[in-house]
This record gives C-alpha cells, structure tokens and sequence, in this order.
C-alpha cells in the first residue's frame, strides 16, 4: 500500500483549533501527486506524455476532526477505472482512526483539450492505476 502522511499546520486549523475542512482536498491532491511520483508518473511526465487528468469530481466524508499537529495517513488507492477515467480513494487515518474517507474522480484529456483512452495513449501508466486498484 501506499501511504503519504501529513502533518497538520497551525495555520490549517480554524479558530477552534480544528483542522479546516477545505485543507482536506488540499492533502488530497498532495497524497495523490506524492503516489505518482513514487509509481514514476509525476506530473511532469504526465505533461510531457501530453496528458492531463483535472479533477471532475471530489467527495469528503468528515469522521473525526483533527487538530495541530496530528500526522494523517493517507492510503491513496484507485477505487474505480475506464478508459477515459479514474476514481481514487483517501482513506485518512490518525493512529489507525479514520479521519476523513475520500474521493477524487479525474479525467484524462490531451495537450488539445480532448478526452484521450489512457490505455492507448499512455499504456505505462494506465497499468499503474490498474495496479493500485482496491480488491473489494
């Protein structure tokens, strides 16, 4: 599995000393550039495959608030996959506490603007995704 972690900032947390919940998308797309890196598909070898995967879609379901300077856990895996898009899932844990359950729907598109099969424009990395595929 792959897990990215994040310490929470002070300045992430709101009056009440809870983390504020638009950080959470923001750790989101840290986690899952973090993963793409590691799988070898950053984005600069996304831009330079002239592919692009802008977010469609995202879904948070807030289970505990966290607080400075808690350290989440992310485990980034891909819930869902087609051709021309993907569904990753964040489950955000502090010490093995589900904090946050997540999900960001992306689509791929080419250096023109245009839906591209990632399968066939990009075979490495559509393998990738396969593989971090959930079994459930």
């Amino acid at each position: 599995e792959m897990i990215y972690q994040h310490k929470i900032h002070y300045y992430e947390t709101d009056k009440q000393g809870v983390t504020h919940h638009s950080n959470y998308i923001r750790i989101m797309e840290e986690s899952r550039i973090d993963v793409m890196e590691r799988l070898g598909f950053g984005y600069e070898r996304m831009e330079e495959a002239g592919v692009m995967s802008p977010v469609m879609a995202v879904t948070c379901e807030y289970k505990r608030p966290t607080t400075f300077p808690d350290l989440i856990d992310v485990d980034v895996t891909v819930a869902e996959m087609s051709k021309l898009k993907a569904k990753f899932d964040y489950k955000m844990t502090v010490k093995g506490v589900l904090v946050c359950h997540a999900t960001s729907t992306h689509c791929f598109l080419g250096s023109d603007g245009r839906p591209v099969a990632l399968e066939n424009r990009f075979p490495e990395f559509y393998q990738a995704l396969l593989g971090m595929m959930t079994g459930d």
